[in-house]
């Protein structure tokens, strides 16, 4: 698994929406960060990725999230 910063890359911002942790959005500029590590992943990543302490894992377009009230959904936007 490659280890990857995405903020070298995307400027990220806290969604409006209050998110519901048992129904969290998805879609290609929404992303999951985990509040123990800081890891940040894609809700729809397509390679292997995980945050440092394993709250978030995805791979093949799909994410588990372990503990959804440990996360903020933000959107991000190129740099």
């Amino acid at each position: 698994m490659h280890k990857v910063d995405l903020r070298k890359i995307y400027n990220f911002y806290p969604l409006d929406q209050k998110a519901d942790p048992g129904n969290l959005p998805t879609g290609g500029d929404v992303y999951y960060e985990c509040h123990e590590c800081r890891g940040i992943v894609s809700s729809v990543t397509f390679i292997k990725a995980a945050c440092e302490c394993g709250n978030l894992e995805g791979n093949k377009g799909e994410v588990t999230v372990k503990e959804p009230a440990r996360v903020t959904v933000v959107r991000g936007r190129l740099k």
